[in-house]
């Protein structure tokens, strides 16, 4: 068996010399290159995990901000949502409102009917109004839901009803004047005006609003009079407003009387100038006993202090 020497000359000192078989250099060479792969197989294997580690982080910070632009649409959408509830709530409210304004209507077109000339075959409240033409479909129409159309068809009643209404008050109008139809008297048995008509402090909040009628301070119970001669077209209750009483004078012109302890006329009346409609109260937004007076004319709030009598 053949033998090789391995000689380590330092720069100093004894040299040494290694004599090895044949056997144990190859096998010297199998170490050598088995330690040179266990090498390499470590470094890919530290490159491997830092590259592994790196789209890792990489992957992490991507869900991160995946979660948070979900968790920005959930709120969106929630938000969206509740805006839709929010709104659907205010429809079916509007619903009702106008469910009890074409009742008023219907009762009020009825007593004008009864007491004026008018064949009630030429204005019948009870026929469901006439409508007609070719149906012409709306472009871009996705929304289809019951309380629109519900919606619809009141409001086309309420037209139909306003239309109708108009045409009575056209007719009754001949036998009144406009100077007769304009408001003129003083609205309550004695009293004194206790805040004017514009903008003024609010007496709750302390801010400046617009009052859009006067008052007038009177004792607890005093009658409540008839500007002119008209139609009851409000009786009740009515938010801030209290007991109420809205009267229809012809020629645009109409006069509201609030914060009332008692109302003593209903939908439909027949009232003349003076006739008392009810009584001075506290109700509703008020701070004491008075009378909330308003004249609008075509729906324009007018400062009723110019219709007052003068004295």
């Amino acid at each position: 068996m053949s033998h090789f020497s391995i000689m380590l000359v330092p720069d100093h000192g004894q040299t040494k010399t290694y004599r090895l078989s044949q056997r144990k250099l190859h096998a010297l060479y199998a170490i050598i290159i088995l330690f040179m792969l266990s090498s390499i197989a470590g470094a890919y294997s530290l490159y491997t995990s830092y590259d592994m580690r790196k789209a890792l982080t990489t992957a992490t910070e991507t869900l991160q901000k995946e979660r948070q632009l979900f968790a920005q649409q959930k709120l969106a959408l929630e938000a969206k949502f509740q805006a839709e509830k929010e709104k659907m709530s205010v429809y079916a409210r509007s619903v009702g409102e106008m469910q009890a304004r074409l009742a008023r209507l219907d009762s009020l077109g009825k007593r004008l009917i009864q007491s004026s000339s008018i064949s009630p075959a030429e204005f019948n409240f009870d026929v469901k109004p006439a409508f007609g033409g070719p149906r012409i479909p709306v472009a871009n129409q996705v929304v289809d839901i019951d309380l629109f159309d519900q919606l619809d068809q009141i409001e086309a009643k309420i037209i139909a009803l306003d239309t109708k209404l108009a045409a009575v008050n056209y007719l009754l109008q001949d036998d009144i004047e406009e100077t007769n139809a304009r408001p003129h008297a003083w609205p309550s048995e004695g009293g004194w005006l206790s805040s004017s008509f514009g903008v003024r402090t609010d007496p709750f909040t302390a801010k400046r609003a617009m009052h859009k009628g006067v008052d007038i301070a009177n004792r607890f119970g005093a009658p409540v009079l008839a500007a002119s001669r008209g139609v009851v077209v409000y009786a009740g209750k009515m938010a801030d407003y209290g007991y109420l009483v809205e009267i229809e004078h012809g020629y645009g012109y109409r006069t509201r009387y609030g914060h009332m302890s008692a109302v003593h006329v209903a939908v439909g009346d027949i009232v003349d100038a003076n006739q008392m409609v009810g009584r001075v109260g506290s109700s509703g937004r008020s701070t004491g006993p008075h009378l909330h007076y308003e004249v609008r004319r075509n729906g324009k709030a007018l400062n009723p202090a110019k219709f007052l009598p003068k004295g």
